[in-house]
Formats: structure tokens, C-alpha cells, sequence
């Protein structure tokens, strides 16, 4: 690109630009495609690892402390002196690496739990078999968790939730175009697959039955639009009253078998998904049930038993439905499965090893900065009443960050973990978990609780405690770096925190208070207003369309791209109020308006193979990548003039047409 300022060249001590520019393309005019600008020389010469659906610079970052997991994994595995956290790491890792012992097994690992199954006799018996399954990690046609009542958040309170498909969305059992078809056909044979390899020899007339079953409940689920409402899907009520709503299913062996008695009350997600679900199982013989329970069964546990089950899990879930080629190396699957059973008990040591506690103090003044600015935002809102605005501040002033790792670890000393025994692993975590979660029934709410390890790559924000959370391996370049100037680290992780605030006030995160409970604190002209200015970006965001025939689904995904147009605007606030009235430095030509929004381009650097792609947009919230890039930036005024786009620009909006809510 041409430069728009020029300087001296930095010192060695000055800070850098933060912008990776070796992958910039000069090519590609930033006033045409912003995204391909930034990133056109990494896009043009990056091939996707024939191991992955989609590479950027999230799997970049996973990648690399994939690397560093395994040093810590490995280490806890020479050091029989380690301590009981580190003996089950390791030897979690070494039932997961014992492939041999896998082969010599087969299917084995799985003959008490298919006894069980195949041992069913009456109905009346599936409510109590499905809460096991569901406690030790099996899909079943709905799942519980424990979460915060979201109009009283100060309790703990089971949630119901539709569930149980083998395929990723309703839409994929329901949609005919030609993709979705051929999805179908190969599920049905991956079923079968399946299922002859447990010794089924019907698996063919199971594996129909199966389909058959799952395809009427995904007619009675809700889409994910209709999932997003909180409002709706707020349904409470008393064991006795679920017998009213879904009749003909034993909700009180449920409860007692899931542990449920210990609350009152239940919230339900999707009532009228429960109805369906008690009316297909009403209707399906107990055969069939039995299969698909044991299809279930199976398909939770191939990753963890011998070859042929791996691989063919691998070919359907991944090939088949993402694109993937090759699957991943058996140490990067058993670092994964540590993480998954053990994750805070390795994230202690990444912490202590990879986490230098300078990174969080400057993390720190980095969020006061951005709140400072939403804070200032609010103020200044010309659609928003006073006495919204007033609400508005009051839940800004009870937000919580939480940054880099929890303040205490969790404790795995009820988990027994066995050298030789992965499956049984696996399950005794997935129970271990869910015992965990039953225990906060009737107790405080526990505010010191992450929902992701330090070494995710990701960030998010919770409702219902009102708070953000970034754990300590997304902060480290491109989102975040220590020896840049603040331009690119603001454009950059400042924007994904502005983001994750930005969730605290979008279209559904609005209808919870400074408190987490689920409260209408706008006025309904306040309300339409908003409504008003998030319908241009549904309308935005539907317009882009990746791949013939698929376009975003701006509706699913408004509450993100709420959550990036707020992130950008507020973000760019706090980097002014940053610099505390002094003009920013050029570094590398580039002038610190131009750093902060090639800061946000690129960490958006992705390439997705199309099944992913498609995937992405019939199941994920989140735009494409390319579209978070460009779609934020062109409602920004200062992009604009940051660059020189005028009319004619592909990257040009008009100022009436240019979305600005937070």
C-alpha cells in the first residue's frame, strides 16, 4: 500500500507497529477489500494443514501451545514425584498414546455399557438408562446442566435443553438441497459402519431406524435463531408441571436418576421440543430406542477405542462434514483429550510457565481504558433516553473482568484416572464433571469459576454473572503484544474485549441487568430505536455470501456482529483515551489510526475449506472471518478518512447507511 505518513526510523527500544506487515499485499487497494489488503500475501501462499477445516491465526496460536501443552503433559509423565495432578496427566496422556492396547481391546471398553442398553426390557426403564448415558458423556434427546436461574441469578437451577442429534444442525436432516442430501445418505452408512463393529448384525435396518428417529426430532427442535431469544426459551417449572408439558415420560425417574430432586424447579429451553420428544418416544418401539442409544454410545467413544472406529469417526465428522483430509497426530489427540478431562490442572503449570504477570498489568490498564470509553459512549448516545442510559451505566459499573487465569484451581482428587483404561477415563470424567455441576445445586454462586482454561484460545462473556473472561493464551501476538505500541493492541485484543462487553448489551444480553437476571430495563422507544440500527446489520452481514448459494445468516448471527460493530467503535475510544491527548507515532508508515484497524484485520486471518465454510453458517453465530474484518470497519467513520475511501470504493458506505449502536 502507499505509505500515508512517513517517519524516521524507530529506534531498536521504540515499540513496534504490531502490524504483521510482511503479509500485507499491495495488490489488493485497502480501499476494495480491507481484509485482502492486510492479509493477501499469508491467504495467497498458506495452504489449509490437510489436518484442519479452516486455518488462521486462532489454530496459528493453538498450534504453538499445542507444543508447549505437551512439554507440560510429558513432563508430568516422567515425574513420578509430581504430585497427584501430574500423575493423572500423565498417565491420562499414556492410556490415550497406548495404541496397542487399544487394538488388542476393540470394542471392549464399551461391553458394560452396551449390556445395559441392549439389557433394556420396558420404557419405563429409558428415563433412568438415559440420565446415566447423558453423566458419562453419551448424547441423549435432551441434556441438563446447571447454570444460574436467569431471573434470579443469585441460585443455581437445572436447565433442560433439546439435544441428541448426530448430525450438527436440524437443518441438516431437513433442508433437501444437495449438499444436505448427500450428508444424510453418508450418515445413514456411517451408522451402520458403526454399528456392524459393535457385532450388530441388522446394523442396516438400525441404522434406518436410527435416522428415522433422529429426523423427528429435529422436527420438533427450535432453529438457532429461535434459540437465541432468552425471553423464550426462560420456561420454569415443577417436575410435576414437565408431566403436563411432555406426558408419557417418567420426568420423576429422570429427576431422581439425574439428581435433579435437590432443586424445586426446573428451567426449560425449548417446552414444545419436549412435547415432540415425548410423543416420538411415545411412538418408538423399545427396539429402536435401544439402538439409538447404543449408536449414541458408540459414536461419543470411537475417538477413544481401536483403528477402524478412529478412523471411521474421523472420515464422517470430519472428512465428510468439515473437508479434512487427514486427521490429527495421535499426540495432539491425546493433548486434547488431557485438556478436555484435566484442563485446569495443566493450565496451572502453562501459567506458571508461559504467563508473565507484566502481560496482565498491562492487560489491566488496557480494559479500565475500554470501559472508561463505553462508559463515555453511553453518555453521548443521541438515540438512548436518560433514563436508560441510566440502567445502561449501572450494568457497566457492575461488570467483572477476569484476565489471564481463575484465582483458584479445581480440584481432581474424586477422579481416578487409569493408565490402561482410556474409555473409562473419558467416562469417569465426563462424570466427574457432572457431579461437579450437580454439587452447586442449593449453594452460593461461585464467582470465582472460569468456563475455559488459560491456554484457550478464546474469550467470552457470561450474562448471567456479568462478566468477561479472557484466558492467558489469547494474549499474545497478533491480539496482543507486549513490545507494540498501543495502536494494534487496542484494534486488536481491544476489540475483542470491546467485543465481549459489546455482548453484555446486544439484542440478547440487553435483557439482563447489572446483576445477570433477565429484566426489561429499556423503554420501548429505547428498544425500538436499537432494534431499528441492529435490523441494518442483519441486513449487512445476509448480504454476504461466501459461497454460491450460501449466505450468511445475519439473523443467527446478529448478536456477534453486534458484539464486533461495538467492539471496533469502542475500542477505537479507549486508544484515543490512551494516549491522553498526544498524537500518536508513525511506525512503519503507517499512522496509529491506520495500526488500529489493520490490528483488527488481522486477527481475523482465516482460510476455511467450504464444507467448513457451510457448516460455519448453517450451525455458528460467528461470521466468516473475511466479513468480521471488512463488515465492522466500513461503518466506522475514521476507517474512512484513516484511508481516503471515497465514493466509488467497494470499501465506501455512506454516512446514512453506516451502523453505529454502542
Amino acid at each position: 500500500m502507499a505509505a500515508f505518513a512517513t517517519a524516521a526510523p524507530a529506534s531498536p527500544a521504540a515499540p513496534t507497529s504490531g502490524i504483521q506487515t510482511q503479509y500485507i499485499d499491495p495488490a489488493v487497494r485497502v480501499q476494495d477489500d480491507f481484509f485482502a489488503h492486510v492479509n493477501g500475501k499469508w491467504l495467497n501462499t498458506t495452504e489449509i494443514p490437510a489436518d484442519k477445516a479452516s486455518y488462521g491465526i486462532g489454530a496459528v496460536l493453538r498450534d504453538d501451545i499445542q507444543v508447549q501443552v505437551r512439554e507440560i503433559i510429558e513432563t508430568a509423565k516422567a515425574d513420578k514425584k509430581g504430585g497427584p495432578d501430574a500423575r493423572k496427566i500423565g498417565d491420562l496422556y499414556a492410556s490415550y498414546m497406548d495404541e496397542a492396547k487399544r487394538e488388542q481391546l476393540g470394542y471392549k471398553p464399551l461391553a458394560g455399557e452396551l449390556a445395559k442398553i441392549r439389557g433394556l426390557k420396558d420404557k419405563k426403564n429409558v428415563p433412568a438408562l438415559m440420565s446415566h448415558l447423558s453423566d458419562i458423556g453419551v448424547a441423549t434427546p435432551f441434556g441438563v446442566f446447571i447454570g444460574q436461574d436467569a431471573r434470579d441469578a443469585t441460585r443455581y437451577a437445572p436447565v433442560l435443553w433439546q439435544s441428541g442429534l448426530g448430525l450438527p444442525d436440524r437443518d441438516y436432516y431437513l433442508k433437501d438441497d444437495a449438499r444436505m442430501v448427500d450428508i444424510r445418505a453418508k450418515y445413514l452408512k456411517h451408522i451402520e459402519a458403526m454399528l456392524g463393529m459393535v457385532g450388530r448384525a441388522d446394523a442396516a435396518k438400525a441404522a434406518a431406524d436410527i435416522m428415522a428417529f433422529e429426523t423427528e426430532l429435529a422436527k420438533a427442535q427450535w432453529s438457532r435463531v429461535e434459540n437465541r431469544d432468552p425471553v423464550k426459551r426462560y420456561n420454569k417449572m415443577t417436575i410435576a408441571k414437565l408431566g403436563e408439558v411432555a406426558p408419557g415420560y417418567d420426568w420423576k425417574a429422570a429427576a431422581d436418576a439425574g439428581g435433579l430432586s435437590k432443586s424445586d424447579y426446573v428451567i426449560v429451553g425449548q417446552p414444545t421440543y419436549l412435547t415432540g420428544m415425548a410423543k416420538t418416544i411415545a411412538n418408538t418401539d423399545v427396539a429402536v430406542l435401544k439402538s439409538y442409544l447404543e449408536w449414541q454410545l458408540v459414536r461419543a467413544n470411537a475417538p477413544y477405542l481401536s483403528k477402524r472406529f478412529v478412523d471411521e469417526s474421523f472420515a464422517f465428522n470430519s472428512t465428510t462434514l468439515n473437508g479434512v483430509a487427514q486427521n490429527l497426530p495421535l499426540w495432539k489427540r491425546a493433548v486434547n483429550g488431557v485438556e478436555t478431562a484435566l484442563g485446569e490442572a495443566v493450565g496451572k503449570q502453562y501459567v506458571a510457565q508461559h504467563f508473565p504477570a507484566e502481560r496482565k498489568a498491562r492487560m489491566d490498564t488496557l480494559v479500565k481504558n475500554l470501559v472508561e470509553a463505553y462508559r463515555q459512549s453511553i453518555d453521548t448516545l443521541e438515540w438512548m433516553s436518560p433514563e436508560t442510559k441510566k440502567e445502561a451505566q449501572a450494568k457497566l459499573a457492575k461488570f467483572t473482568p477476569k484476565i489471564g487465569y481463575p484465582n483458584k484451581w479445581r480440584d481432581y482428587s474424586s477422579l481416578a484416572i487409569k493408565s490402561d483404561d482410556l474409555v473409562g477415563n473419558m467416562m469417569r470424567a465426563n462424570a466427574f464433571q457432572t457431579k461437579l455441576n450437580l454439587a452447586k445445586l442449593g449453594k452460593p454462586i461461585d464467582r470465582e469459576e472460569w468456563g475455559m482454561t488459560p491456554q484457550t484460545v478464546n474469550a467470552y462473556y457470561n450474562s448471567s454473572m456479568n462478566e468477561i473472561v479472557f484466558p492467558a493464551a489469547i494474549l499474545q501476538p497478533p491480539y496482543f503484544d507486549m513490545r507494540a505500541d498501543d495502536a494494534a493492541n487496542y484494534g486488536g485484543i481491544g476489540a475483542v474485549i470491546g467485543h465481549e462487553i459489546g455482548h453484555g448489551f446486544d439484542d440478547s444480553g440487553s435483557q439482563s441487568d447489572g446483576n445477570g437476571n433477565l429484566r426489561d430495563w429499556w423503554t420501548a422507544d429505547d428498544r425500538a430505536r436499537f432494534k431499528d440500527r441492529t435490523q441494518m446489520l442483519v441486513k449487512q452481514y445476509s448480504a454476504y455470501s461466501p459461497l454460491p448459494g450460501y449466505n450468511v445468516n445475519g439473523q443467527l448471527g446478529l448478536g456477534e456482529n453486534i458484539g464486533d460493530n461495538s467492539g471496533i467503535f469502542i475500542a477505537y475510544k479507549a486508544y484515543k483515551i490512551s494516549l491522553g491527548g498526544k498524537p500518536a507515532p508513525v511506525i512503519d508508515g503507517l499512522t496509529g489510526d491506520q495500526r488500529f484497524f489493520m490490528g483488527w484485520a488481522q486477527v481475523w486471518r482465516i482460510k476455511m475449506r467450504d464444507e467448513a465454510m457451510i457448516n460455519q453458517i448453517k450451525v455458528g453465530p460467528h461470521s466468516p472471518g473475511m466479513y468480521r474484518a471488512n463488515g465492522a470497519v466500513i461503518n466506522h467513520p475514521a476507517f474512512h478518512e484513516a484511508f481516503g475511501i471515497k465514493e466509488g470504493d467497494k470499501m465506501y458506505v455512506a454516512p446514512k447507511d453506516r451502523v453505529s449502536i454502542w
